[in-house]
């Protein structure tokens, strides 16, 4: 199984982006239906946070919202602090009438979390692969928080886990299933990071296998024909 570090996953998504041209909005959309497909079962709870990996989330509560499950989307941030891709997906999911549960006080995220805990699945959109140093606030809160649901699915990996080493960076959400995107990552072939990974899907979601060559001169040939 091809695994790549934190760096090597986001040159291969600038590549696929900024070189080759397929957009940001679409690997997310993907990114979020292949997780989706894991969900068997509502109501869905899914707890995002204010990057990317939350961008994923809000692709996974839309999907859910329109196949018909009770959706309910906790945001660890102010939906005005959301940006980019991640924003486009949040008022999509809200146009369709979705609603969203805004907290950033680490008391009231607990509370909130806590509340999720009789959801048939729950969603961990918090943190994606750029975690490297403790997880602190409010986020902390969140993971600490995390109910013993039925089913709990990981977008891309386990909120808390370090993406390169596999070491939980003070807390991690322990998930049922983690659905990972494109390459399997440097850290889960720790052996301590299995506990909190579950069964591992390394999910197609359109990055060419090409944008991971670590090659930079073949690389660059490629790109000038």
């Amino acid at each position: 199984m091809r695994t790549l570090t934190a760096a090597q996953m986001r040159e291969a998504d600038r590549r696929c982006i900024e070189d080759i041209g397929i957009p940001g909005a679409v690997l997310m959309n993907t990114a979020g239906a292949r997780v989706f497909e894991e969900i068997d079962a509502g109501p869905v709870g899914v707890v995002c946070g204010k990057g990317n990996n939350g961008g994923d989330g809000f692709v996974v509560a839309r999907m859910a919202l329109v196949a018909g499950l009770e959706t309910r989307l906790a945001l660890v941030a102010d939906p005005d602090a959301i940006r980019g891709d991640a924003a486009v997906f949040m008022k999509a999911y809200q146009r369709l009438g979705g609603t969203i549960t805004s907290v950033e006080d680490s008391g009231a995220v607990a509370e909130v979390v806590r509340g999720l805990g009789d959801c048939a699945v729950l969603v961990d959109a918090l943190l994606g692969t750029g975690i490297s140093g403790e997880v602190r606030g409010a986020i902390r809160s969140a993971i600490e928080a995390w109910p013993t649901a039925p089913k709990t699915i990981a977008v891309d990996l386990p909120s808390g886990l370090n993406a390169d080493t596999g070491e939980v960076c003070g807390c991690c959400v322990r998930a049922d299933v983690t659905v990972t995107f494109q390459f399997a990552k440097r850290g889960f072939e720790n052996p301590a990071a299995q506990e909190f990974l579950g069964r591992m899907v390394v999910a197609d979601i359109g990055i060419p296998e090409v944008c991971a060559d670590a090659d930079d001169e073949a690389w660059a040939r490629m790109m000038r024909r």
